[in-house]
Formats: C-alpha cells, sequence, structure tokens
C-alpha cells in the first residue's frame, strides 16, 4: 500500500503532467518555428510558446528558446516570463580574493561578538541604573522597579475583600469615590514632562568641526529621526529633530517637514514663518503653498487661502489637494443667505425728534474685499473687516429681514420678548462719551500705541504700512489721521478708528481746505465705523453728508442703505438699494437686499407697496459709466504677454528635458530610431541646442544613415565650433562616406582641441591607411591621357606665340581658353598647358584667372604634379611681374578640397619648388603683404 505523501505526489507529478499535455495540445508543432515566432505579435501566445520549448516536451531548442525570448522582449521588455532565477551565489561563484574577504569579515565579526558578550558577563549588575531608564515615549505612567514595594503590593491585594451589606451599599458615594480614586491617580502618576530620565532634545548642533559632507549627512540622518518621530505621531519630538536638521544645513523638505508637524500641533505662527522660509528658498514649492493656504484657512483668512490654492492649480491644475481644500473654502465663502436669525449686535435708542420711537440697530459683517477705509487710493489694504463693500454680500438673508417694530405686526424679533430687550439699550450719548473718552474696550491699547508711534511706519501680517503716505489733496497731518483709521479698521478697531476720522473731519473743517472728494472719502469712512459699531443713524447722517459733497457714491449709498435696513425703514432701504444698482448692477449684496425687502414690503404693504415708495433718483449716465470695467492698459496688457511667454517657456523647458531624457533613455537601450524621434522634438523647442545635434549624429551613426547624421555633426559646429564630440563623429560619418580625407582632418582637429583622446588616434590610423589604399586604387585603375603631338611643315605658316584674342591662347600645339567659366574649361587649359611643358601658357591663365576662383576649379583635379607645375609657374613667371597676384593665388589655392592629399604626394623636386617660392616672395618687397603674413602662409605650404 502507497502512503498518503506518495499518493499526493502521484497526484502533483500527474497534475503538472495534464498541464504541460494541454499547454502542448493549445501549442501545434507548426508554431514552433523561426518564422512564425518572428510574425507573431500575441504577447500571451509566445508566453505558451515559450513554455512549451522551456518544458522540452518537444525537445530542447536552446537557440529557438533563446530567439523567442528576444522576440517577447521586443514586446514587452517587462514580461515576467522572461524573469530568470539567478543562483545563490557560492563559494564557487566567486574568486579566491573576494571569498577570502568574506570569510576574513566573518571571523572578525565572530571574534569581536565573543569578546563583547564576555565584558558584558563580567560587569556586575547595576540597579542605579535600572532606575533611570526613560518611560516609554507618550507614556503618562511610570514603572516602579523598587522589589519591596510590589511585594507589598502583592500581599495587600492578596488579602481577601470582605463582602459588604446591600444596606452598606445604599450609602455608598459612587462620585466621591470615583473622584478619590482620580486624585490618587493624579498624584501618582506624574506627567510625563516631570518624570525622571527624560533628557529634553537639543534643537541646535555644533558642526564646527565637520566638513560640508559631513554637515550634509548629518542633516539628512536627523532630518529622517523627524520623519520616524512624526509617524509614530510624535509631532514635538519631530519638531526638534527636523530643528537640529535645519541648524546643521537649512533645506526645503526640512522646514516643509516642521511646518507639516507645527499644523499638527495647531501652532500655525510656527508654520506659518517655516512656509515663508520655503518660499523664499524656493519659490514656487507647491507643498509649501499648500500647507500655507491651510494655515490661513485655520487662522480665518480665507481669501487668502484661496488664493494660495489657485497658485498651486496653476502649477498643477490637478492637484488634488488644492482642488479639495479650494472646494471647502468656497463652500464655506458661500452667501450665508439661508442661515437665517444671525444677529450681532442689537442697541435700542430712544431719540425724540424721530417719529418712530423705538428704533434698533444692528452692524452688519461683510467680507472684505477693497481697501480698508472705503476708498481705493487708501495707504493700507483691506483684510479685514469690510466698510459695507459694495461688492460684497451681506450675512444672509435673515440677518436683515422681518424685523420687529412697536407699529408692525408681520415681523418679529427672536430676542425681543419681555424685560429681556432692556439689556441692549444704550443711549446715543453715552455711546459718544465713550467714544470721545476712549474707553471702548475694542481696540483702545492698539489705538494708544499708534498715536505714541513716531515713526511712520507700522508693521503689519502684510506688510509695512506708510502712515505719511499723501491722502489726495488733505495736508500731512489730516492724511496721517486718515491712514490711522484706515489701519485701525483693518485691525478690527472700529471705535478707535472712528475717533481717527472724526478728528480728521474736524481738521478738515478749521483749516478751510477746498476738496469735497476727500471729505466724502472722511464722512464714508466714519460712517463704516457707525455702521459696525451698531450706530445706525450716525451712520444715515454721515452717508448723507458724503452724497451731498459726491453724489451717487456707490458706497456711502450701500451703506445707507444697510443703515436704514437695521432700523427697518424698508422702503428708504429699497430706495438706496435700487440707486445702488442702477450704478454698478453687479452688486450682488444689493440683488440680495432688493428681493428680501420686496417681499417685506408686500407682506406689510400689500400689493399697492410701490405706490407708497419714495421717488427713486435717475442716475446720470456719467455716474453709472465710472462703474464699468475698463479696457486694460498697455502695461497690464505688456505684463500679461510676459507671464505668458514665461509660463510657456517654462513649460517648453520642462518639455525639453522631458523629451531629451526620453531620448538618453533609448540610446542606453539601443532603441535609435526611437531616440532620433525624441531628439528631434526636442530640437523643435530648442533648435540652438548643440548636443541634441550630437546625440542625434550618434544615433544616425548607429543607424549607418552617415549623410544625415554628418548634416547634424555641421549644425552643432556652426553653434559651437570647438565641439569635439561634433568633430569626432562627423569624422565617423565621413568615414563611412568613404572620404577618408575630410574624415583625417577632422580626427586632427579633435586631437588638436584634445590630444588625450584615444579614439580619434586609433581612428586616425585606420583612416589613414584607408585613405593610402584609396588613392593607390585610383591611382592604378584610372588610364594616362595621351597627347597628340602633331608635326608642322617649315612651309605653313607660323602660329604667333601671343594671344589672338582675349579669350584663345594659340601656340605651335597649344591652343587654351584664357578665361575658363567653369571648372571643366579651367581644367582643359591646365592639362594642355602642364601636358605641352608650357609655363608661360600657365602663367597668363592664372593671370586672367580670379584667385578666389582658383580653388573651386581646382577642387576636383589637384593632385601633387598639378601642385608642382602650378607653383614652378608662380616662381618663374608672376613672382617678379606680379608679386601680389603671387600672394593671392597662394593664399587661395590651400583652400582647395584636395590640397592636403596633393602635399602628401609631392616628391622632392615639387617640396623644393616650394622652399625656393615662399623664400623669393619673402625677399619682394610689397604693399599688400608683409613678411610676417608670407610667414604665416608658408606654415601652411611647408
Amino acid at each position: 500500500m502507497t502512503s498518503a505523501r506518495e499518493v499526493s505526489s502521484l497526484q502533483g507529478e500527474s497534475t503538472f503532467t495534464d498541464r504541460q499535455r494541454s499547454l502542448s495540445s493549445e501549442v501545434p508543432v507548426e508554431c514552433l518555428d523561426y518564422a512564425y515566432i518572428e510574425k507573431c505579435n500575441d504577447v500571451k501566445y509566445l508566453e505558451k510558446i515559450l513554455r512549451v520549448l522551456r518544458s522540452g516536451d518537444e525537445g530542447f531548442y536552446p537557440h529557438l528558446i533563446q530567439f523567442c525570448e528576444d522576440h517577447l522582449e521586443k514586446l514587452d521588455p517587462k514580461n515576467r516570463a522572461l524573469r530568470k532565477a539567478t543562483p545563490v551565489a557560492t563559494a564557487s561563484s566567486l574568486s579566491k580574493d573576494e571569498w577570502s574577504q568574506i570569510v576574513d569579515e566573518l571571523t572578525t565579526w565572530q571574534e569581536e561578538t565573543k569578546h563583547a558578550e564576555t565584558l558584558l558577563k563580567q560587569q556586575p549588575p547595576c540597579d542605579d541604573v535600572m532606575k533611570e531608564i526613560p518611560s516609554i515615549r507618550n507614556s503618562n505612567c511610570s514603572i516602579s522597579l523598587n522589589k519591596n514595594s510590589n511585594t507589598a503590593e502583592r500581599r495587600k491585594s492578596s488579602k481577601r475583600v470582605i463582602p459588604r451589606d446591600y444596606r452598606e451599599w445604599d450609602k455608598f458615594d459612587v462620585e466621591n469615590e470615583c473622584k478619590r480614586i482620580d486624585g490618587n491617580m493624579n498624584h501618582s502618576q506624574p506627567a510625563a514632562s516631570k518624570i525622571k530620565g527624560i533628557s529634553q532634545i537639543k534643537t541646535e548642533v555644533d558642526t564646527s568641526l565637520l566638513t560640508q559632507q559631513e554637515k550634509l549627512v548629518m542633516a539628512n540622518r536627523e532630518k529622517d529621526k523627524g520623519n520616524e518621530a512624526f509617524r509614530a505621531n510624535d509631532y514635538e519630538e519631530a519638531i526638534s529633530y527636523y530643528s537640529r536638521s535645519l541648524s546643521i544645513i537649512p533645506t526645503v523638505a526640512a522646514y516643509n517637514n516642521r511646518a507639516q508637524a507645527a499644523i499638527k500641533l495647531n501652532q500655525w505662527q510656527n508654520a506659518m514663518t517655516d512656509c515663508h522660509s520655503v518660499l523664499q528658498l524656493e519659490p514656487g514649492n507647491v507643498k509649501a503653498l499648500l500647507r500655507r493656504a491651510t494655515i490661513h484657512k485655520h487662522m480665518g483668512q480665507v481669501q487668502q487661502a484661496a488664493k494660495g490654492l489657485r497658485e498651486v492649480l496653476k502649477m498643477e491644475p490637478h492637484n488634488v489637494s488644492a482642488t479639495e481644500l479650494l472646494s471647502e473654502i468656497e463652500k464655506e465663502c458661500q452667501p450665508e443667505q439661508q442661515k437665517q436669525g444671525k444677529k450681532i449686535i442689537i442697541q435700542e435708542v430712544e431719540e425724540e425728534k424721530d417719529e418712530n420711537t423705538e428704533k434698533k440697530t444692528e452692524a452688519f459683517l461683510v467680507e472684505p474685499s477693497q481697501p480698508v477705509g472705503g476708498e481705493e487710493r487708501s495707504a493700507a489694504p483691506a483684510e479685514r473687516g469690510n466698510m459695507g463693500n459694495a461688492q460684497k454680500k451681506p450675512n444672509g438673508k435673515g440677518d436683515l429681514g422681518q424685523h420687529n417694530d412697536s407699529s408692525s405686526s408681520h415681523t418679529k424679533h427672536p430676542w425681543s420678548k419681555g424685560a429681556n430687550a432692556d439689556k441692549y439699550k444704550v443711549s446715543t450719548q453715552e455711546s459718544k462719551e465713550k467714544v470721545a473718552n476712549g474707553t471702548n474696550q475694542r481696540g483702545s491699547t492698539a489705538s494708544a500705541h499708534a498715536d505714541q508711534g513716531s515713526s511712520g511706519n507700522q508693521t503689519q501680517a502684510g506688510g509695512t504700512v506708510n502712515l505719511d503716505a499723501p491722502c489726495g489733496a488733505l495736508p500731512p497731518p489730516l492724511a496721517r489721521l486718515k491712514n490711522e483709521g484706515n489701519l485701525l479698521f483693518k485691525n478690527g478697531q472700529f471705535s478707535d478708528a472712528l475717533e481717527k476720522y472724526s478728528q480728521a473731519i474736524q481738521g478738515y473743517n478749521d483749516s478751510g481746505i477746498d476738496s469735497p472728494d476727500d471729505l466724502c472719502v472722511l464722512y464714508s469712512n466714519r460712517a463704516a465705523c457707525y455702521l459696525k459699531d451698531g450706530n445706525s443713524q450716525e451712520c444715515i447722517q454721515d452717508c448723507t453728508k458724503a452724497l451731498e459733497l459726491q453724489p451717487f457714491s456707490l458706497k456711502p449709498l450701500l451703506r445707507r442703505a444697510m443703515a436704514y435696513d437695521s432700523l427697518e425703514r424698508y422702503q428708504k432701504a429699497y430706495v438706496d438699494y435700487k440707486t445702488v444698482l442702477q450704478i454698478d448692477a453687479s452688486v450682488q449684496a444689493a440683488h440680495d437686499s432688493v428681493n428680501r425687502i420686496t417681499r417685506v414690503l408686500i407682506d406689510q404693504d400689500g400689493t399697492e407697496w410701490r405706490e407708497k415708495l419714495p421717488e427713486i433718483p435717475l442716475v446720470p449716465l456719467s455716474a453709472q459709466q465710472h462703474r464699468r470695467e475698463e479696457p486694460p492698459s498697455a502695461d497690464v496688457l505688456q505684463a500679461r504677454a510676459e507671464k505668458a511667454a514665461r509660463d510657456a517657456e517654462r513649460k517648453a523647458e520642462v518639455r525639453f528635458a522631458a523629451l531629451k531624457q526620453e531620448g538618453n533613455d533609448f540610446v542606453k537601450k539601443s532603441q535609435y530610431q526611437d531616440a532620433v524621434g525624441k531628439y528631434s522634438e526636442c530640437l523643435k523647442l530648442k533648435p540652438e541646442d548643440c548636443a541634441i545635434y550630437t546625440n542625434r549624429a550618434l544615433c544616425y551613426l548607429k543607424l549607418d544613415m552617415f549623410n544625415k547624421a554628418k548634416q547634424d555633426c555641421d549644425a552643432a559646429l556652426k553653434l559651437e565650433p570647438t565641439n569635439k564630440k561634433a568633430f569626432y563623429r562627423r569624422a565617423l560619418a565621413n568615414k563611412g562616406l568613404k572620404d577618408y580625407l575630410a574624415s583625417s582632418s577632422d580626427l586632427q582637429e579633435v586631437l588638436q582641441l584634445d590630444p588625450n583622446v584615444q579614439e580619434a588616434e586609433k581612428e586616425l590610423e585606420e583612416v589613414t591607411v584607408l585613405l593610402r589604399q584609396s588613392l593607390a586604387n585610383n591611382s592604378q585603375g584610372k588610364p594616362r591621357k595621351t597627347v597628340p603631338i602633331t608635326e608642322v611643315d617649315d612651309d605653313d605658316e607660323e602660329i604667333p606665340a601671343v594671344p589672338d584674342s582675349a579669350d584663345t591662347y594659340r601656340s605651335e600645339e597649344i591652343t587654351i581658353n584664357l578665361h575658363p567659366s567653369n571648372s571643366y574649361e579651367f581644367g582643359q587649359s591646365l592639362n594642355a598647358a602642364h601636358s605641352g611643358g608650357s609655363t608661360a601658357v600657365c602663367a597668363d591663365l592664372l593671370t586672367f584667372t580670379a584667385p578666389e576662383n582658383l580653388p573651386q576649379y581646382l577642387s576636383t583635379q589637384l593632385d601633387g604634379l598639378t601642385l608642382s607645375f602650378i607653383v614652378k609657374v608662380l616662381d618663374t613667371h608672376l613672382l617678379k611681374k606680379k608679386p601680389d597676384l603671387v600672394y593671392q593665388h597662394l593664399n587661395h589655392l590651400h583652400k582647395a578640397d584636395r590640397f592636403s592629399i596633393s602635399m602628401m604626394l609631392l616628391d622632392k623636386d615639387g617640396r623644393q619648388h616650394i622652399s625656393h617660392l615662399f623664400e623669393h616672395l619673402l625677399n619682394t618687397e610689397s604693399t599688400q603683404f608683409t613678411q610676417s603674413d608670407v610667414q604665416n602662409l608658408a606654415n601652411k605650404y611647408i
């Protein structure tokens, strides 16, 4: 009988065999072929073929397996089927030196461990050390290590508790017993900060003796410790380690991490400071902007938080955290019109002169968006405490609607019930006395500091405010009072701001200045303070004075409408709101208030409510037009264009870097065709980048596209004439094109720039050998031309040895063209003179040939014999007659394409002719050249 283990093994073998047979049945034998595998592009099917080949069921074919793996790797380089198990390293797989080093290290470690263990065993146990063991992190309880106390506690706990009678349980006071237990626990378990043994972590590290590299390593180590503490939710310890890292080397990551830890501990100011430090080091850091926005949100600065989040979304439009946080802020900032019944300050003022016996005022909270003080040219921008800004909505529909009045039975205040309303009564005279005496609790201290300050600047959270900034036509003392009032209003100190505006108005009246606009602004700003303090009656008076000075001014109208609304004078409030909408129809607060007051008036006066309204004034067109948005100025348009250009340049730079990296990665993988595509896209973005041309040239060389490689190298050399890579790769391209002379020239340029380039030396040796072989082949395969020589009888007419015309020269057997128009005609004439050995004819030909055309005419015909003949002609015939022409010919002759190889093929006589020519030219005086010019030119020939 077989055992269970044998049965299971047999079942496993049968299962594996069945799986292999099923796999073999799925893959026909015809598919195990080179041609089929090469054409197959189905990755899954190729995996099956590879498994069948590896199984060996159809035979073992190593080359076919390798071919299948290579084809699969081209289709899917990261396919799991290509993974191969790496065998464990053994002594046989390592060299003797490596294995001996490993053995020595293990032996040393074993000896050190044994020695340390021996020392530990020899040391006696120390109870004092055990007593100083600190408690566990974040634990408020300490473990007592006193054996006697533990034994006593066990003995006490071992005593059996005597049961109590039910009557005693009725008398038992549970609450007192709980308090007693809590008190004992508080006394027995001291706070973690008082436990002995916990040492405070120093936030600074002395790095005076460390190098820069050591500082960097230590700073990263301290930052990692902070990260570990942060993950353990020990944020205070994380801040300590981050501070240690920053004391060594300030880094963006450490500042960012410390800011996040401070946010976790609600230390908003410290977190804000760290965010500012990050933005100073790296202005566009997304993490710092996100965390600063989070801090602004928690500090109640919603608009600044939204502004920071929009900056983040401009840089990263798909940032999920910024999108979610911005949506939360926008929900919080939505008009709270649906929240009804929110009241802030209620004052009941009795006035004999008014028709109604009881008046109630209410202050409105309106989010700021305009400069403080209600004017656009104010020195301090508004961040808090808007003065009735027309562009913002008031608090909800319930804030201003359906107030109670003694003459109205339709609306009713929830707080006006019996005697409870008496506590809200504050007389106007008392309010004025508080303002005059400066005893109002809100902001009196800050006001005193502002008055005592001798400097004209004050530092706020948003920056420095210049209190001496000019304000319209106001003299400096009144302008300072106004700026101080704006600053106090911004800080929420409305009573102190009201006092400053009152002093400015009094000073204006005493000085006799004629500036209605400035006085209108002062009255409007003071009206905003009255509105904030709940004094609606004074607000209405100041707004009316402001409108008398400057009719149809938007802010005084809106503030007076709010004041009327708080006093439940809905008809006058309706008229002012409608006037505001005539001036600027985009004021959403006016729209909401008009809709709400319309419903109130319908309930109060019925369908004829419009007939009981006062007359709504008609706003002139001039007052309406100045509220419309003006087209942006030229400076604004230029700034926008510059910003767009910077953004486009930044995006292009990022795109260029990504494409270049992708191209480099393709080159490392030997995918040169794909790399060419990436480099071509790079050149579309930055066509002046030299490195891209040389990289693409390398890809073309690998693809045997030598012409394109040469073009890229030429473009790179135009941008950077001394680029060694461009010269070297152009030499390889010329070698591939079998232009060995040009290749040799480029390699010589490389060695001239850097003599240590060994690759260039090797290539130069190979190119020189190839050049000699090609020259030898050309000379052997090129047949010599035969020049027919005809005999002339003495009786025939003698041909004169002078030109018959300007274009033709006739001799005994030579007829040449002295004015060739192309290289072919010049070559015919030069060969005729050379074959006839007539130096005089050649001298005439060179006389009529422009020196700058000589390299072009000799581009394909110059060789050693021709060069030697031309030099001989210049020396024997033209030097004495026309030395300037000889210098010009020599100055252009070396620019011919085949000049270098012709110099190599010169014989001894030809070199002597060149030496004699330059010796004679040095001894010749001319105004066209000097001896130094001749010497420099001789260096190119000799």
